[in-house]
């Protein structure tokens, strides 16, 4: 349902909270006039309720004679919303009687009114004296006709609400209980109206229409592009949900990803990962082709391993020592056998055969170091 634009030009506050005597509390209306208030952007159909804000003057007189006398109002559409001070030309000649349900004052100064629609009517005259709009009116009452037509046209609009209904999420419960029950055809159609969300001259236009068959027609072809309207609308919605909920679907994956592959170890985002640092110390080791494939054979078993583990201990260590050794490191050979010697018998107390064996493949070794030298095996 649209939301009704506030009167919001500035007029006498109320503290209190009541329609305060004055003026207007002595003016007396013929039978047939009501006092009019002119309401900017928002139509009141019969059998609606609704709020309405006023704050001009006029307006607030209108609604307090009203409220004193206990006489309904008549609500107006201005011809243009920007007019601050309207007068009778610059009106709808055809408006909505309404009984004010409840009248409240804020601390702000602003006045509150909801309104009951009670029927159409039509100006016929407007009262010059009063301190506030007025005019004599003629009620526009119309019976419902019960022909096959317009049962037709019923169930029809019936089921086009209940669509609409279903497609605005915002729209209340109790809206589509009130529709289903409704069997005056006037009644559905003012409902119906009520809740389309078209600018305020589109509502002017059926609350005009008097010819109910034609009025029915008009709101059933505004509620037809309301629907198409809020169709497109909600597949928008739901591409745009797929969408984030897709975008959602992977970030969730990544960061799963993420703390995977820190609890392994190789967090990506600080790049010193536990395996990132093996693979690449195995890369640099300048190890023989068979020991690095066996080397990343074993990274590839600790990538899978939980650090808590008590083989991923032993597989690191394992790897640790494989990265460790000199591989593509090695020292020029200066081979002195009189200082062997020195030193083996100055550290190793007897094992004189083994000594002795360990300075002839020295010696070998210095004669030959191009040689393949045997392994010394005690």
């Amino acid at each position: 349902m649209n939301a009704p634009t506030p009167d919001t030009t500035s007029g006498p506050a109320d503290p209190s909270g009541k329609p305060t005597a004055g003026a207007a509390d002595r003016v007396t209306l013929p039978e047939d006039a009501l006092a009019i208030v002119a309401v900017r952007n928002m139509v009141l159909f019969p059998g609606v309720v609704q709020p309405v804000t006023v704050g001009r003057t006029e307006s607030v007189a209108a609604a307090q004679h009203a409220v004193r006398s206990g006489r309904p109002i008549g609500l107006l559409l201005q011809k243009d919303p920007a007019i601050d001070a309207p007068g009778p030309a610059d009106l709808h000649d055809i408006g909505t009687v309404a009984t004010i349900l409840r009248y409240v004052t804020t601390p702000d100064g602003q006045h509150h009114l909801v309104c009951s629609g009670e029927a159409r009517f039509q100006v016929v005259d407007c009262l010059p004296n009063p301190p506030f709009l007025a005019a004599r009116v003629r009620q526009l009452r119309a019976e419902d006709p019960t022909d096959a037509a317009m049962e037709a046209r019923i169930h029809y609009l019936k089921d086009r609400a209940l669509e609409a209904l279903q497609l605005t999420p915002q729209a209340p419960p109790e809206l589509a209980a009130a529709i289903e029950n409704i069997t005056s055809p006037s009644a559905l159609g003012d409902l119906v109206a009520s809740f389309l969300e078209v600018e305020a001259a589109e509502k002017q236009a059926l609350l005009a229409t008097l010819d109910l068959a034609a009025r029915l027609d008009k709101i059933i072809g505004l509620l037809a592009r309301r629907i198409e309207v809020l169709k497109v609308r909600r597949e928008i919605e739901s591409q745009t949900a797929a969408s984030l909920t897709e975008r959602q679907r992977e970030a969730v994956l990544r960061e799963q990803l993420r703390q995977i592959q820190k609890e392994l170890g190789d967090d990506p985002d600080s790049g010193v990962g536990e395996v990132a640092e093996l693979e690449k110390s195995i890369a640099s080791a300048g190890m023989p082709p068979e020991v690095e494939e066996q080397a990343r054979r074993e990274l590839k078993r600790i990538a899978r391993m939980s650090d808590a583990g008590a083989e991923y201990s032993m597989q690191r260590s394992y790897l640790d020592w494989l990265v460790a050794l000199p591989w593509s490191k090695l020292d020029p050979e200066n081979i002195d056998i009189a200082h062997a010697r020195e030193v083996l018998d100055a550290e190793h107390y007897g094992l004189d055969r083994i000594k002795r064996r360990v300075v002839e493949y020295l010696a070998v070794r210095k004669l030959a170091p191009e040689g393949h030298s045997p392994i010394l095996c005690f």
